[in-house]
């Protein structure tokens, strides 16, 4: 799809499983199974969707999935295909070489949202686009070198400290624009320092939702997953998100639909939101 200037373009690092209970928190299996059915592990299938964002000779990629660094029981835990098509091919496959990415925007630095800052080279840790700045927040950053208990399993020190080893790692705050019309705004709930990435252009507006709004079916205001360490942030984060989405008639990619990754969101009745489909444009 084009904004104006903006080229974007969703591109996969293959699907993954969570916990079904843990993605949708207070919200009962017997309403959320509807929706999003899961296996006889009660996991249900997460996708990886990232986003190139072309302009001009600059592209920017935002989120890198889960990356090739999980070991054997982590990968199993997960249930990652090892037929699956990864994000380096993913990138190949919309035309373009890793080497053409020089920007990389991560949301926040979540295991499966960074796993492909870096790869290994010769017993190595290098970072996997080898022309791109990659972009962190700062609070962020701060965070996944100090995490708690409750979400220290979520941080791979190995995703990012590469990227500050070479040289190639810069610290972002609320606000910042890595390019004319992407702009990275702070949406706290799911951690501290969430960010969702809004995109504009030709009179239109996208919105790379993150963990702000994981899947369609997180649509609903009081669908929050319980791996949020901020539950009542989140809500107030969707409040003041969804009616923008709404009357602006975003485009929204939902990062970890594994079957609607493009949505516009809908208010049927005040307070009552929820997603519509859109083929891939």
């Amino acid at each position: 799809m084009r904004l104006g200037d903006l080229s974007l373009t969703v591109v996969s690092d293959g699907e993954f499983r969570l916990d079904g209970g843990a993605m949708f928190g207070v919200v009962p299996r017997t309403m959320w199974g509807e929706v999003k059915p899961p296996d006889e592990a009660n996991r249900i299938r997460m996708g990886t969707n990232c986003l190139l964002v072309e302009r001009g000779s600059e592209l920017l990629l935002i989120d890198t999935g889960i990356g090739d660094k999980l070991d054997p029981k982590l990968r199993q835990v997960y249930a990652l295909d090892p037929r699956a098509v990864r994000l380096p091919e993913a990138v190949q496959r919309a035309g373009y070489e890793v080497g053409d990415v020089t920007h990389v925007l991560l949301s926040h630095l979540h295991f499966d949202h960074c796993g492909w800052n870096t790869r290994e080279v010769g017993g190595k840790l290098v970072p996997t686009f080898p022309s791109a700045r990659y972009f962190l927040c700062r609070g962020e950053v701060e965070h996944a070198r100090h995490p708690n208990e409750r979400d220290r399993a979520s941080y791979m020190p190995a995703n990012w400290e590469p990227l500050f080893a070479a040289g190639v790692a810069e610290l972002y705050d609320d606000g910042f624009a890595p390019l004319p019309g992407v702009r990275a705004v702070r949406a706290p709930g799911h951690n501290r320092d969430l960010c969702i990435i809004l995109m504009e252009g030709g009179g239109e507006t996208a919105v790379f939702w993150a963990d702000l709004v994981p899947t369609t079916a997180h649509v609903p205001l009081p669908w929050i997953m319980g791996y949020d360490l901020y539950p009542l942030e989140t809500l107030e984060s969707k409040k003041l998100w969804l009616p923008q989405a709404v009357s602006g008639r975003w485009l929204g990619i939902f990062e970890h639909d594994a079957d609607t990754p493009l949505a516009r969101i809908v208010e049927d009745r005040p307070g009552r939101f929820r997603a519509e489909p859109v083929s891939a444009v």
